[in-house]
């Protein structure tokens, strides 16, 4: 019993089922008999709650300090401490977002190549033209010698080019070999619709 609503209700107890008195009620409680007859005095919040609800309603991101300040510009007279009591009342507490969402369990380790040609990987830059053209450049890189293999230069690079680009600078070296990343997405070239976009089927580590 720590408020004083719930020591009102003991006290209260105590007199109705064991007939006491209330000034024992109260020493035996250890409660001072001013608590007991204190009668709130609070004025009627309907109008105010109503506005906040409704203030809540249509700005869902709101805390109570910012729902202060607007319900202030409409001529509400409030204090801050009041407007929190009744913004919990009213159960308008804006809700945490979710962190992000990480992978459950462990995960294997990226072997390291040890020799050329033995893993690639695949991944997107962007930048900006004066007039605010974007501009992707896909990057074809040897993980063991760092070396790049490949640069396609586009305003929008889709997965044929993607599969066209990787394919072309196989051409660079004598026996390249594709080999997936261990623990990252991976991606399979196949034959497509075209002539020109027929590769032979392997699959492809992605690097991020």
């Amino acid at each position: 019993m720590v408020t004083p609503a719930a020591k009102r209700e003991a006290v209260a107890h105590l007199r109705s089922a064991l007939d006491m008195s209330e000034r024992r009620a109260c020493r035996t409680i250890g409660c001072v008999r001013m608590t007991v007859r204190y009668r709130c005095h609070r004025p009627d919040d309907a109008e105010l709650r109503a506005r906040l609800r409704s203030l809540a309603h249509v700005r869902r991101r709101f805390g109570y300090r910012r729902l202060h300040v607007l319900l202030r510009r409409e001529g509400f007279t409030v204090n801050h401490k009041r407007l929190f009591r009744l913004y919990r009342e009213e159960r308008l507490m804006v809700r945490r977002r979710g962190g992000r969402k990480r992978a459950l369990g462990t995960r294997a380790p990226m072997l390291v190549p040890q020799w050329p040609n033995d893993r690639w990987s695949l991944d997107f830059v962007a930048d900006q033209f004066i007039d605010g053209r974007r501009l992707r450049i896909l990057v074809v890189v040897d993980d063991c010698t760092r070396e790049c293999l490949a640069l396609v230069p586009d305003t929008s690079i889709s997965g044929i080019r993607v599969a066209r680009g990787a394919y072309t600078a196989t051409f660079a070296v004598t026996h390249p070999r594709w080999e997936p990343c261990a623990g990252k997405p991976h991606v399979r070239f196949c034959a497509g619709a075209r002539d020109e976009t027929r590769v032979p089927t392997a699959t492809v580590g992605i690097s991020f």
